[in-house]
């Protein structure tokens, strides 16, 4: 070893003193010491990237002690006689081993330490690029310490023309030095503070604006593809009009235009499901095959079609059939790339039992007998989340009236072929149309539910939310903040909701800041708009109310994120039947705070499950991760997620540490963003995750909590086989005795509506409902006292 003076102490002592971790910059969360905890052995009876040091005339000791701060061993350094020199132990001065460094940059040091002498200091050596390794400075003298101490420093700005550099504990006195578990962070660089680009008002709550240009279809499907692109479905739109034309529409929305392109529609994929493949195209699931007959006899008809779209292509192509029709069907992507669908209406208007698999392998779906069944009624799109053992999270969000019976949430196992209740859902039975997601990031596993109703009963919507653990020993859910209040237009323009007002209808969407938008709703059945969006922040668990979207968004709309960070929100479908074709775009507040980062290259599109991938960013990042494309309808998206990827920093280039566990991100294309440490965003990068096929559910078991083995709670087995669950033709609250088929008289007006012919008129008339004719000679709400065949004509509101 090569010998090197150590300068007078009086100098490190000046030195140390301005350079101690008082300043309030952060360091980047990314350790760059190989080998820490000198936990893997090398060469030389060293550990391995640790290497011997030291000069003088001295006798010492290196030994690996299992004395160790974590693990099973630490360092010991020890001099038994001393004239002069030191010696230590160093990070090896090799380009395997030794950092590399960026210069003008500083470095935060830290390690655990024991001391029997004062004689200690902690040394750096630093490469040139043209000199080679040389000294550099001693940081920190670190104190006589009998007991594991942490000691921490910070460099100095790294001197022009280093690439690299090697520190460790020089002892230069009779006594020793243990330590473990080294430390070293780059420095982040000051954060600006956040230079306002709009109003005051829209910095603290961002903007709403609305498109110029219509949406030119009654879309109720919102699936954002792989190119930025976002498709939007509508089939007939809620339209028995078009239904009977054959008349089937689909638009391709183009944000970087702001153009539509009508895209020909095969088959009527009103109320279908849908999710994207992992090769990017999207999947979508039966539809509508017919509507409510005009007396209410016979409700929704789910047909068995399935159809891929290719979004290079722009169009639509047929898949074998499914085993069942599945109006208003779950559909959840799985780790291996398959796709798993529960509920919705049969062909003849029953509820679905059916389980149905895609199976990606294959690119069918499969016969029934190849999937395991518990023949169970899981209603109409029922939100199951995909959790990190592989199994279902069902959240309790549905769509139309009641929920399952029980605690109205469960995981479902689909090896074990068990559904197994988890308690603590709030009024379980006015969860319709509530939403919920799976908060950032996916490692936390907690799902967060809001909102909802009931469309039979026809109560006000709630505030409610729920928060649940899946990582918990037995998960349950608990009472989460109240959603905000805040206006409600009940026929006579917004006034402030009241009491325990409120909305069901509700969209909620993951920012690349790790909080949730939600935003639109309704209080009543198809009626009554909410006026409130809020930020939920999942650090804090706290709502904050920002800039309200001025349309009305209630059922068939829908919002999601776009790759530059925006948040689109389309439709709006009343019980008069009419549609709002107006888009609103909010910018967030992150988007108003001055320039935002950028990904500057990404070294590869194509990433591998436990891979680490280099990007390259043009200023600091303090995060990473990635963002699932949306494929949303009435509410619910169940493969939202957002995934964190732990950074590693040199300089400019980050690389990202993906997860191994494909339950956490389910193969396919993701949004990749960076994000700064005031929460800007950069425009997302697309990034492709897959295989590899070799790994199994054993090389992802270390990432897996120990919950999987020990759930506790009413477990049900398959049941007896069946064909269906029998379903009211009112499922989907609407009293068809009275005008067209797309209007919606709710079978249960709203509570302060009286129950007399003029109060439910009136509250008719103030929804624009306009003139209902009488189908058949029913009248089950007294609509049509003088049965002329008009409901609430001007005799009908004069009799008694």
């Amino acid at each position: 070893m090569r010998s090197r003076r150590r300068p007078a102490l009086l100098a490190v002592m000046g030195l140390t003193a301005g350079l101690l971790l008082s300043t309030p910059q952060p360091a980047l969360a990314a350790n760059l010491i190989k080998n820490p905890g000198f936990e893997t052995a090398g060469t030389d009876g060293m550990p391995y990237c640790w290497s011997k040091s030291g000069w003088g005339d001295n006798d010492f000791s290196f030994t690996t002690t299992a004395d160790a701060h974590s693990g099973t061993k630490a360092m010991k350094v020890e001099l038994t006689r001393r004239v002069s020199g030191d010696r230590k132990a160093l990070v090896t001065e090799s380009t395997a081993c030794a950092p590399v460094v960026t210069v003008g940059k500083q470095y935060d040091l830290g390690l655990w330490y024991k001391s029997t002498t004062p004689d200690t200091s902690l040394t750096l050596f630093r490469h040139d690029t043209t000199a080679g390794w040389q000294y550099w400075t001693d940081l920190k003298t670190l104190e006589l310490a009998g007991a594991w101490t942490q000691a921490s420093v910070r460099t100095p700005a790294v001197p022009a023309g280093t690439d690299r550099i090697s520190w460790g504990v020089s002892v230069y006195g009779t006594g020793s030095a243990t330590t473990d578990d080294y430390t070293m962070d780059q420095v982040a660089d000051p954060v600006p503070q956040p230079v306002c680009t709009g109003t005051p008002a829209e910095c603290a709550n961002g903007r709403w604006d609305v498109l110029p240009t219509k949406n030119p279809v009654r879309s109720m499907h919102s699936v954002v593809l792989n190119n930025g692109k976002v498709l939007l479905i509508a089939g007939s739109g809620n339209s028995e009009e078009q239904f009977k034309a054959g008349t089937f529409t689909s638009a391709v929305y183009n944000p970087a235009t702001g153009t539509y392109k009508v895209i020909p529609t095969p088959k009527d994929m009103f109320c279908a499901g849908h999710v994207q493949l992992q090769d990017g195209r999207v999947l979508v699931m039966s539809g509508n095959k017919g509507y409510p007959t005009a007396d209410g006899t016979i409700g929704y008809q789910g047909y068995k079609d399935s159809y891929i779209f290719d979004p290079v292509s722009e169009t639509y192509s047929k898949t074998n059939d499914m085993n069942d029709g599945h109006w208003y069907p779950s559909a959840t992507a799985l780790g291996n790339g398959d796709v798993i669908s529960f509920g919705g209406l049969k062909e003849d208007s029953t509820g679905s039992v059916t389980a149905e698999l895609w199976s990606d392998a294959q690119q069918k779906w499969l016969p029934t007998w190849q999937v395991n069944q518990t023949w169970s009624y899981w209603g109409l799109y029922p939100s199951m989340i995909l959790m990190q053992d592989g199994r279902l999270f069902y959240s309790g969000s549905h769509t139309f009236g009641n929920n399952i019976p029980g605690t109205g949430s469960a995981i479902y196992d689909y090896d074990a072929n068990t559904i197994t209740q988890t308690p603590g859902l709030q009024k379980k039975d006015e969860r319709d149309q509530s939403a919920s997601v799976l908060l950032p990031p996916a490692q936390d596993q907690k799902v967060l539910t809001l909102g909802g109703g009931n469309i039979d009963s026809n109560p006000d919507a709630n505030r409610l939310t729920d928060v649940i653990d899946l990582k918990t020993a037995n998960p349950a859910y608990v009472a989460g903040p109240p959603i905000p209040q805040g206006t409600v237009d009940l026929g006579n323009g917004p006034v402030p909701q009241t009491g325990n007002q409120g909305k069901m209808y509700v969209s909620a969407v993951l920012l690349p800041d790790g909080k949730v938008l939600e935003t639109g709703g309704a209080l009543h059945n198809r009626a009554d708009p909410v006026y409130e969006t809020s930020i939920y922040d999942p650090a804090t668990n706290t709502f904050d109310p920002v800039a309200v979207d001025p349309e009305a968004r209630g059922y068939h709309s829908s919002a999601f994120l776009l790759p530059d960070g925006r948040v689109m929100t389309t439709g709006d479908n009343p019980g008069n039947g009419t549609w709002n074709h107006d888009v609103s775009i909010y910018t967030p507040p992150y988007l108003l705070k001055g320039a935002r980062p950028a990904i500057t290259s990404v070294i590869d599109t194509e990433w591998t499950y436990g891979d680490t991938q280099r990007i390259t960013v043009d200023r600091p990042i303090a995060k990473a991760e990635l963002i699932r494309p949306a494929a949303v309808t009435h509410s619910s998206d169940p493969n939202q997620r957002f995934v964190d990827l732990p950074l590693s920093v040199d300089g400019n280039n980050v690389d990202l540490n993906v997860t191994s566990n494909p339950n956490m991100a389910p193969p396919g294309w993701y949004m990749l963003f960076a994000v700064d440490a005031n929460g800007v965003p950069s425009v997302a990068k697309w990034v492709h995750l897959q295989g590899p096929q070799a790994l199994s559910a054993t090389d992802a078991s270390a990432h897996v909590h120990s919950f999987a083995d020990s759930l506790e709670g009413t477990v049900h087995e398959p049941g007896k086989k069946r064909t269906s669950q029998k379903v009211s033709p009112t499922v989907s609250g609407c009293d068809r005795h009275y005008g067209s088929i797309n209007v919606c008289v709710p079978t249960a007006f709203p509570d302060e509506v009286k129950k007399t012919t003029a109060a439910r008129c009136a509250w008719l008339k103030s929804n624009d409902y306009g003139r209902l004719k009488v189908n058949g000679k029913d009248d089950p709400l007294r609509l049509d006292r003088n049965k002329d065949g008009v409901a609430c004509g001007k005799k009908d509101l004069t009799r008694r």
